[in-house]
């Protein structure tokens, strides 16, 4: 994971220091990360990831969800009336105090991305994807959208990544994703494996070999709160990539279980806040 540390080191060394909407940040603008998915799954080992919670929100938004609860559901494999007291990574979300008088139910997120990813004004996008990657493979509208503009203010949270292309020669399939906004110490972790895991399962669900994941960054930043964890973190050595091994084929029928990353070896966990 020597690319992304790359960019967390750039962002600490060359960044700018500004007050954001949830708090002072060190930001610059416009990089891009390449990973070569055959080579190994790219997750962090710098630190330890919790490699569920990215595969169950991953799942989630493939379901087309925008129910909180449901992702506790998905995470822990156990009805929400017995998750009460259980939390996912979109708990402070839904709490947000901007958000709180907005929710229409108990866990109500409005319609952030996976409602978006199978409703986008009546468009099932993954179903279409699917139907395109199977049909035209050499098509340029291999497009997952997450940025509505008519539905933002209906979102406990805009979306961070917005869009994802796939791309298809040689019978591989690579993603590219352009984010917006990104936390680098937190969330574009997450959305590395995230992305990379999508891929995967694209590939297994139309028969094609593993290609590339690309991740363009628009306004990428470290909060000030996580400085300190992430000094810690670049004096880390990473270590060897482990492999993802699934062998299932049914995009909507997946359950976290499915997903096994072997030889995943990892530094220790490195907690910090996150800021909503």
């Amino acid at each position: 994971m020597n690319q992304y540390l790359k960019a967390l080191n750039n962002c600490l060394n060359n960044g700018v220091d500004v007050e954001s909407r949830a708090g002072k940040v060190r930001k610059a603008f416009g990089y891009q990360m390449r990973f070569d998915l055959k080579i190994g799954f790219p997750i962090i080992t710098t630190k330890k990831m919790a490699w569920r919670s990215i595969v169950s929100e991953l799942l989630w938004f493939l379901e087309g969800s925008n129910d909180e609860r449901r992702l506790a559901e998905i995470h822990y494999g156990k009805p929400k009336s017995e998750l009460k007291d259980k939390s996912t990574i979109w708990t402070r979300n839904l709490q947000a105090d901007y958000w709180k008088e907005k929710s229409q139910f108990d866990g109500d997120l409005g319609k952030i991305y996976g409602y978006q990813w199978r409703n986008f004004g009546g468009i099932d996008q993954i179903k279409d994807l699917i139907e395109s990657l199977k049909n035209n493979q050499d098509s340029r509208r291999h497009i997952i959208s997450s940025w509505n503009p008519g539905q933002l203010k209906e979102m406990a949270l805009p979306p961070c990544h917005i869009l994802a292309q796939f791309y298809v020669a040689n019978n591989k399939i690579s993603c590219q994703l352009y984010q917006r906004s990104c936390d680098m110490f937190l969330g574009v972790p997450f959305n590395i494996s995230s992305y990379s895991l999508l891929t995967h399962i694209l590939a297994k669900e139309c028969n094609f070999e593993i290609g590339e994941f690309i991740h363009t960054l628009g306004d990428y930043h470290i909060y000030h709160a996580h400085l300190k964890q992430v000094k810690e973190q670049l004096k880390r050595d990473p270590k060897k990539l482990p492999s993802l091994k699934f062998d299932k084929k049914n995009i909507f029928k997946y359950s976290p279980d499915d997903f096994v990353l072997e030889n995943y070896e990892h530094h220790p966990l490195i907690k910090a806040e996150m800021s909503v």
